[in-house]
């Protein structure tokens, strides 16, 4: 399959999710506003989402994956069946399921104690942290739930079916819309009602979501069987690689579990504000950062496999063009337009304006190391695709110590501002210290053509940037009026500046004329060639 075709796949149904997830945040803001309950249910969403991104989608999925093509396509010659990979998924899902089963329970079991290391402040506010650690233990069991559900999504992966994992996450989205309307229906006005709501429909969404994944890998042909656990060579192999992945996801999460320590040592509503503000900054490096990340980890690892270097290094170079077209003018317009978006979308209910006019500060912060958070996910799989789970540890490590550093002065001269702004240097440190080592490795390198595309593509982006920041102020009375004035002010500036940019782009050849003749081509009939021709030359 082309990585544009790919992309494609896991953007727009990840678009769809976004969506989703932006209005169950709009919903959530009016319902529960930056308080006590908001603030508790966001430590408790936060515990099982840490965790998920470290096991599943962190060290689980970049070494899973890899092996499990392996012993699908073959490697080094060597041919791979439908067989061998069928018995290593069943021997990994036999360790993998008790793993996390234990896991979890032990969390469940120790939640006070998590709850006060993170966020020993609630203790402060009477219920607080008692409602943090209930709504968490509600909560958890999601870990176990879509931890499987990540294994399943990379088995189809692997086999080039990105639909069904790219899809999942809408589930957890209308769930838990589900339940804030039920909240409102039985007992409308009450937040901490609301709260138990969220938390149990946190968990129903993880049953949601399995039971969609299974279906999906059986209508691929494939069965998993729960055998006994047994430590078979291929599970040790992926134990190996694992850890190392392990630790350097782990440092990752561990900067965001530090992000919501500082949060929930700030003002009530602080750690709120930050998550709704990352809303808007999630948007495109959900479409863009893991649709790209997610389509090109089996791809390039075919390409290294079998040696063919070259196509790798035009497999990431299309990739780096594709991102930097992309979160270069969302970057600049979000920043730019912060206060419109989170005016329009936010404020209302129990959100009040002056909450508004912090979240749109947070958001700029955040976005200036949007780039950088996307491009990370294009630069991490050179090194995952040769079974190199290491040296992203080491990155990470550099990245963390200095987040860290950072924080201990922001915070206490700028806030939550400062916080938002330390996360997006640290993410760009860790962006320019990935491509070094790869550079020096001779496994990916910035070409000229590339370097040019990306500085016309910020000439695109400041003409865009000017144009929005003359329109903001004629438009700024509509975006908190009725809500027909909010829909069309921000048409007006959506569309003024896509406008802008996509002609700048084409006037100073900021687009790939081969890209864009690739985005529009209709796909051919597939033959036996398609993996190859169909990638963008």
């Amino acid at each position: 399959m082309s990585l544009i075709r790919n992309v494609g796949t896991i953007g727009g149904l990840t678009a769809v999710s976004r969506v989703f997830g932006f209005a169950r945040d709009m919903i959530l803001a009016r319902v529960l506003g930056a308080g006590l309950a908001a603030d508790a249910f966001q430590l408790a969403f936060t515990l099982p989402n840490t965790f998920r991104r470290l096991f599943a989608e962190g060290a689980f999925s970049v070494a899973f994956v890899p092996l499990y093509s392996r012993a699908l396509h073959g490697h080094d010659g060597q041919p791979g069946s439908e067989a061998a990979a069928e018995k290593f998924a069943d021997d990994v899902l036999a360790v993998f399921v008790w793993v996390l089963v234990a896991f979890s329970a032990l969390a469940m079991l120790a939640m006070p104690g998590i709850v006060w290391l993170l966020a020993s402040e609630f203790q402060k506010i009477p219920g607080k942290f008692e409602l943090a650690v209930t709504l968490s233990r509600v909560t958890f069991p999601y870990l176990t739930l879509i931890s499987l559900v990540a294994m399943l999504s990379g088995l189809l992966n692997a086999r080039s079916r990105f639909a069904p994992g790219a899809a999942a996450p809408i589930l957890l989205n209308v769930s838990l819309i589900g339940a804030m309307g039920t909240a409102w229906y039985l007992n409308r006005g009450d937040d901490l009602f609301a709260a138990w709501s969220l938390a149990v429909g946190v968990s129903v969404a993880g049953v949601l979501q399995l039971a969609y994944l299974v279906v999906a890998t059986r209508r691929a042909g494939v069965r998993l069987k729960l055998t006994l656990p047994k430590l078979t060579p291929e599970v040790k192999r992926l134990g190996v690689l694992i850890l190392p992945a392990t630790f350097g996801a782990g440092i990752y999460q561990i900067s965001q579990l530090v992000d919501t320590f500082f949060a929930t040592s700030l003002p009530q509503g602080s750690l709120t504000l930050l998550k709704l503000a990352d809303r808007l900054n999630q948007m495109p490096l959900g479409i863009v950062g893991i649709a790209l990340g997610t389509a090109i980890l089996p791809m390039l690892s075919r390409h290294i496999h079998t040696g063919n270097r070259g196509e790798a290094q035009r497999l990431q170079t299309n990739a780096f063009e594709i991102a930097t077209l992309l979160t270069l003018p969302a970057a600049a317009a979000l920043a730019i337009c912060a206060p419109a978006f989170v005016t329009a979308f936010f404020v209302g209910g129990k959100f009040r304006p002056e909450d508004g006019v912090i979240m749109a500060q947070i958001v700029v912060a955040l976005v200036a190391g949007l780039p950088a958070y996307v491009i990370v996910k294009i630069l991490n799989p050179g090194f995952f695709a040769r079974e190199d789970t290491r040296t992203p540890v080491w990155t990470a490590l550099a990245s963390l110590i200095f987040n860290v550093l950072l924080n201990f002065y922001v915070v206490r001269q700028y806030g939550i501002v400062g916080l938002a702004a330390a996360t997006a240097c640290s993410a760009s440190l860790n962006c320019l210290l990935l491509y070094i080592i790869l550079h020096r490795r001779g496994w990916f390198h910035f070409t000229a053509k590339l370097a040019g595309r990306v500085l016309r593509q910020l000439i695109a982006t400041a003409a865009m940037g000017a144009a929005l920041w003359l329109l903001m102020p004629v438009l700024a009375p509509y975006f908190g009026a009725s809500v027909f004035d909010r829909i069309w002010s921000l048409a007006v500036l959506v569309g003024a500046g896509m406008a802008v940019f996509f002609g700048a782009a084409y006037v100073v050849g900021a687009l790939d004329p081969d890209l864009v003749a690739m985005l529009r081509r209709r796909r051919p009939k597939r033959d036996e060639r398609d993996d190859e021709i169909l990638e963008v030359e």
